[in-house]
């Protein structure tokens, strides 16, 4: 059964096609040959037939095996496209969230990370992960700065109204009575008073399995963000690199208050 379930699997996925019809053609064959409704001539055409479909389908195989050890070999020499290097989304992110217990967010408003997240961060914060988001302080000037840096420069209004709908959810997020069965203060809530030049989403920096997504902020362009990947054993220099940019940026946000309507009081404001 497990065998015909992985032929029905290749067959509807169209995989080693050559090698089925080479073995359907074979036993026909064979049983042709063996109760004699053929004649030799017949066999013998389709037999070479038969063997001229399987030098197709190991010539198929020789290639992308080749190119196989063409990519291996570019990756080995760092000769990689940007194509291969940067993306323009996280689609995993949510599922990668899933199991962290260190979370650390940077971003301008991170109104679409909040809100596709959200929801994910909940759980992780009801399960006692620690999370700290630090996003630009709509008290001082960075939301006239990021409108500058936008495509919206004749709407200074664009980015407080971008902020107000991130800070409800971060509110609720950071409330810890709505999630009575976590450690209170495991969620944690910055202000900077600049734009950040890159947007990033760290998860479990200190764990082997952690990962940072570096989101490359454009200027005055639509286009969209490209996005890369740090792991810390393939990238360890660079890992670290910005990791400690999200400590500074850290070091220098001013924490949430009652003031900003969070629910928590005032936290040191040195404390990582």
């Amino acid at each position: 059964m497990r065998f015909l379930r992985r032929v029905r699997r290749d067959l509807s996925h169209g995989r080693n096609l050559e090698i089925y019809s080479t073995a359907l053609l074979s036993i026909t064959l064979a049983v042709l040959g063996a109760l004699d409704l053929a004649s030799g001539k017949v066999l013998a055409a389709a037999t070479l037939a038969t063997l001229a479909l399987l030098a197709v389908g190991l010539l198929g195989s020789r290639r992308q095996v080749d190119e196989l050890a063409d990519q291996v070999r570019s990756r080995l020499a760092g000769d990689l496209g940007a194509q291969e290097f940067f993306a323009r989304d996280k689609p995993e992110l949510v599922e990668q969230l899933s199991q962290a217990r260190d979370i650390a967010l940077v971003g301008v408003t991170l109104s679409r990370t909040l809100r596709n997240t959200v929801s994910e961060l909940q759980r992780r914060a009801g399960a006692g992960a620690r999370i700290r988001v630090a996003l630009i302080d709509p008290t001082t000037s960075a939301p006239a700065e990021a409108t500058r840096r936008s495509t919206l420069t004749d709407r200074p209004e664009v980015f407080d109204n971008r902020l107000r709908p991130s800070l409800d959810l971060l509110r609720e997020l950071a409330d810890h009575r709505v999630r009575p069965d976590a450690a209170q203060g495991r969620v944690e809530v910055r202000f900077v008073p600049f734009v950040p030049a890159f947007g990033l989403v760290m998860i479990d920096p200190q764990q082997p399995g952690g990962l940072i997504h570096v989101d490359i902020y454009s200027h005055s362009s639509a286009t969209g963000d490209a996005v890369f990947t740090l792991l810390p054993g393939r990238d360890g220099p660079w890992f670290g690199h910005f990791e400690a940019e999200f400590e500074r940026i850290w070091s220098v946000g001013r924490p949430a208050d009652t003031s900003d309507g969070f629910a928590f009081p005032p936290a040191p404001a040195s404390g990582a």
